[in-house]
């Protein structure tokens, strides 16, 4: 029986090898090959730790390691506290209830996102400093005796809060906005009370939602080295900086590396499993949207100041602080240079942005003409660079391109040629890096829009015998420009705030505006720190208000 059952595995098996070759075509060749090229960093990191830790690893172990743990799962369960509190209130505000500026408030309640929480960092520790903008208030009311200090652990986790709760906003607004009113409607007939119309049944049904955008908070929290470096918080990113750059050991800072994606991926399967019982469904058609309700005078003035709150602590505020310091520091810090390395960002971002939505379209429309079923699902594993922080992504990178330059050099030097580095430490390492990084943020507007297009329109041309290729830039590409447009400009935002991956891999000679930002603030020159900052949020500005046209549009 036994020899029966193995004869019939090999069977099994050759007849699925038989399959994938009849089936297989060049295009599932090319998707699995781009598929392997944007997980090569993280699974280096795998195999890199087969080499063991570094020296100090038991030190890090015994004395640090507990304390980087620590303030990561404080920082992720506070932020996601707030972030929901600021988050879910606003959205379920704006979209429900009627009272001035609440147009106004719906895109402003987005515009934290286009400031870097490393940049919000700054400004509040200059506005509860010592001599800084607060302080001087409470001394010229009488109040210097009051003194508050926000270079903590708390005051890290309130900055962090307050620039990524639009995240979770912007999740569950687009949920509220498009629920069926009937819903609502149908829980008032029953007597249902307001409350407990939100709580018992919009607040579920919009979790999926609110659970996706809380998902990013969680991510951009474990990326974030500049607001931690600077409260001089200790992270898992932070160490890895330390082990990296300080103690010049890049084995330790492959492990810490390797413990920051299991808990990354720990806290999603987590969110995963105790949700594996709860069912979420929804009408699939939406003929009337909620229906604002009118309020008293005095509960409008109550909404206003209470949605007002998020816009002020985490946009208006950090921005006045901002326009302040530029305003005493212009005339040293704007020069030729300043000029030069601002053109420098933006050519980066730009670049990296079209090469990142490049290599989207190939992922997409490769994985879609391959004839193979599994090969779609493959291909989603090219956007998880995403859930991994850009320092370990950057170290993933960063050590085999440094080999690979050995060898070539090596080889080089056996004809004569001498060269330096030819991939470590140049813009295609950072290119390579940024489109690992931010290839979801491309992948998913494409995608969402290219699923509305129709397939028979495709299907009509490849019957007339017109290639893939040809029916992608004549037929489908012009009706896909819009979503490939958006993803650009997503992307390039995302690239101008990038920090730690900038940091590690930048070549000597370019600088960006985002570490322009982080050395002046490391060198105690906050204040100059707020003209390469002003410029990042102003430019951050454009998609921001775009996110809000698209949001208003579905």
């Amino acid at each position: 029986m036994k020899q029966v059952g193995n004869k019939q595995h090999v069977f099994s098996l050759k007849t699925r090898l038989q399959r994938l070759k009849r089936d297989g075509n060049k295009w599932s060749v090319f998707t699995l090959a781009i598929v392997f090229f944007l997980a090569l960093p993280i699974m280096f990191i795998g195999v890199k730790l087969f080499s063991g830790p570094g020296e100090t690893w038991s030190h890090i172990v015994d004395y640090l390691l507990p304390e980087y743990i620590w303030n990561s799962l404080y920082l992720v369960l506070v932020c996601s506290i707030l972030a929901l509190i600021f988050g879910i209130s606003s959205a379920w505000f704006v979209s429900r209830f009627e009272f001035p500026l609440r147009k106004q408030l719906e895109w402003l309640l987005i515009l934290p996102l286009a400031i870097p929480s490393y940049i919000v960092g700054y400004a509040y520790a200059g506005i509860f400093d010592y001599g800084g903008s607060l302080d001087l208030l409470f001394r010229q009311m009488d109040f210097d005796f009051i003194r508050i200090d926000i270079m903590n652990k708390a005051g890290l986790a309130f900055v962090l809060s307050i620039s990524l709760f639009p995240y979770v906003y912007v999740s569950a607004r687009a949920f509220f906005l498009n629920q069926a009113n009937n819903l609502f409607e149908a829980s008032k007939m029953l007597g249902v009370s307001e409350g407990k119309s939100f709580f018992k049944l919009m607040l579920p049904l919009a979790r999926p939602a609110i659970v996706a955008g809380l998902v990013l908070v969680w991510m951009e929290v474990l990326n974030d080295y500049g607001a931690a470096s600077y409260y001089g918080v200790n992270t898992f990113t932070t160490g890895i900086f330390r082990s990296w750059f300080s103690l010049e050991e890049p084995e330790t800072a492959v492990y810490l590396s390797a413990l920051l994606i299991a808990i990354i991926f720990a806290l999603i399967l987590f969110e995963k499993w105790q949700a594996r019982k709860v069912k979420f469904t929804s009408a699939k058609t939406n003929s009337t949207q909620m229906q604002r309700r009118v309020l008293t005078k005095s509960m409008k003035c109550l909404l206003f100041c209470v949605v007002f709150l998020p816009v002020l602590l985490g946009f208006v505020l950090p921005l006045l602080q901002l326009i302040y310091w530029a305003v005493l520091t212009a005339s040293t810090v704007f020069d030729l240079k300043f000029l030069i390395t601002s053109l420098q960002s933006f050519g980066i971002a730009m670049a990296s942005s079209i090469i990142t939505v490049f290599f989207a379209l190939l992922l997409i429309y490769f994985s879609k003409w391959s004839t193979l079923r599994f090969i779609k699902n493959i291909a989603r594993i090219g956007v998880l660079g995403y859930a991994i922080p850009g320092a370990v992504i950057a170290i993933g990178i960063m050590l085999p391109t440094l080999a690979l330059d050995k060898w070539l050099i090596k080889i080089l030097g056996d004809f004569g040629i001498t060269s330096g580095f030819i991939i470590n430490g140049t813009l295609i390492a950072l290119f390579y890096a940024y489109a690992v990084r931010f290839l979801a943020v491309a992948y998913n507007p494409i995608d969402s829009t290219a699923l509305k297009v129709d397939s028979s329109i495709s299907d009509s041309s490849k019957v007339l015998g017109v290639g893939n290729l040809k029916t992608f830039f004549k037929i489908e590409f012009p009706l896909i420009k819009t979503g490939v447009f958006s993803a650009i400009i997503l992307v390039f935002i995302d690239v101008m705030k990038e920090l730690p991956l900038t940091l590690i891999l930048k070549p000597y000679h370019i600088d960006t505006l985002a570490v322009k930002a982080f050395e002046y603030a490391s060198d105690e020159m906050v204040m100059e720190a707020s003209i390469p900052s002003l410029f990042i949020i102003f430019t951050a500005m454009i998609p921001v208000i775009f996110l809000n046209k698209l949001l208003i549009k579905k």
